[in-house]
């Protein structure tokens, strides 16, 4: 019986020391985390130079709750053109937080990196990936679209269209925007230059491009007034590796109102031939290469989509193309619905062409070639249409 109580005694202890004890929280970390949710401020930025310093954009995202402490977790943030499947995208890290900012001016130099154009509403994608602090257990947030616009910041170099003329050189210009004028280039130092061949195509507020048939060896220059010499662009150091080349480099403006350091010509690529010239007043940088494609000296049209048909003569009855400047050709004129066409360097003759690569080309316009095999889509509806090629980067529009 003595046995009996002793065992009664030892339970009833052991119970009120049990009860005594604190109940212990349930662990709420997974070993191998939760994917966090993310999370913006805004859905669309569309930002002016003005805001370049501000708060644009606040991403925050859940705690994927892993089995370590907080402050050691690892988050990259990744930031993509839309559609791209982050295959290009720009990555932010922050460690032990979850939320970080954007100002405008950082989102508007990755818009621009994206090669965006200014003033332009794009998607891009968001989402932010989670892991240890050594890279274990990656893990993907879901993603989030924002519509962004880059704007345009003040120009390292003032373009052309921001160059005040003075008064006294008002009668000597013929022309504003960007000429190429030199002995690298086919109408010498001859000043006013030919135009449309050596004008520069504006591409945007702060880009110029052409094609230019240049002379190797030589030196240009560029104008924004056609026909003053008081203006121009050029170079400082012509020794500087790329500028020695011909390939390209940093340039600058000089005027008899504002001198600067920029009073050199620019080399050419020592080899005669075609070259695509890019001038990019946003960063001061110029670019020259070589042009891999065929500059018509003239453009022609030809085929059903047009009143006289496959009609290939020479003289052409079809209107020929009038070009704008040492990219574009442009042509208005009626067109029959359902029919097809192609452009020609050469009246009256087949041996060469410019056409598109299949016949899922839209009509309204899109990528060309020379020597393609398939004619462009004409439109669907009879009527007066504009159709621009841009041999620069080889598109075509018709309107």
């Amino acid at each position: 019986m003595k046995y009996i109580v002793k065992y009664l005694l030892l339970s009833t202890v052991f119970f009120v020391l049990m009860s005594g004890c604190d109940k212990k929280d349930t662990v709420t970390y997974a070993v191998n985390g939760n994917a966090p949710v993310l999370s913006s401020s805004v859905t669309k930025i569309a930002a002016i130079a003005a805001d370049s310093l501000n708060t644009a954009l606040v991403l925050k995202w859940t705690d994927p709750k892993y089995a370590t402490t907080d402050s050691t977790v690892k988050y990259v943030i990744q930031i993509d053109s839309s559609g791209r499947n982050f295959s290009q995208a720009v990555s932010f890290t922050v460690v032990g937080s979850l939320i970080d900012s954007f100002t405008a001016g950082q989102l508007n130099n990755i818009l621009l990196g994206f090669n965006f154009n200014f003033n332009v509403a794009y998607n891009v994608d968001v989402r932010v990936m989670s892991s240890y602090s050594n890279n274990n257990e990656l893990l993907t947030s879901n993603t989030v679209t924002i519509s962004m616009t880059p704007y345009v910041t003040p120009p390292v170099v003032t373009p052309p269209s921001q160059v005040v003329l003075q008064p006294a050189d008002v009668s000597s210009v013929v022309g504003t925007g960007l000429f190429l004028v030199g002995a690298a280039s086919q109408g010498g130092w001859s000043n006013p230059v030919p135009v449309p061949t050596q004008q520069f195509y504006q591409k945007d507020s702060v880009t110029y491009v052409g094609v230019f048939n240049l002379i190797g060896g030589n030196q240009y220059l560029l104008l924004p007034f056609n026909g003053s010499w008081n203006y121009k662009y050029a170079v400082s150091n012509v020794t500087a590796p790329g500028i020695a080349a011909g390939t390209g480099g940093q340039f600058g403006f000089y005027s008899n109102t504002t001198p600067s350091n920029y009073t050199n010509n620019i080399p050419a690529p020592a080899a005669s031939g075609w070259y695509t010239i890019t001038v990019d007043f946003q960063h001061g940088i110029y670019t020259v290469v070589p042009y891999t494609s065929t500059f018509p000296t003239n453009l022609y049209i030809v085929g059903s989509a047009t009143a006289d048909g496959w009609n290939n003569s020479n003289p052409p009855v079809n209107p020929v193309f009038t070009q704008l400047d040492a990219a574009r050709f442009q042509v208005t004129m009626p067109l029959i619905g359902g029919g097809q066409y192609l452009l020609l360097p050469v009246a009256g003759s087949w041996a060469n062409k410019y056409a598109v690569a299949n016949a899922n080309v839209p009509s309204s316009g899109g990528s060309f070639g020379y020597n393609l095999s398939t004619n462009f889509n004409g439109p669907a509806t009879s009527g007066t249409y504009t159709i621009t090629a841009n041999f620069y980067d080889l598109t075509f529009t018709v309107k």
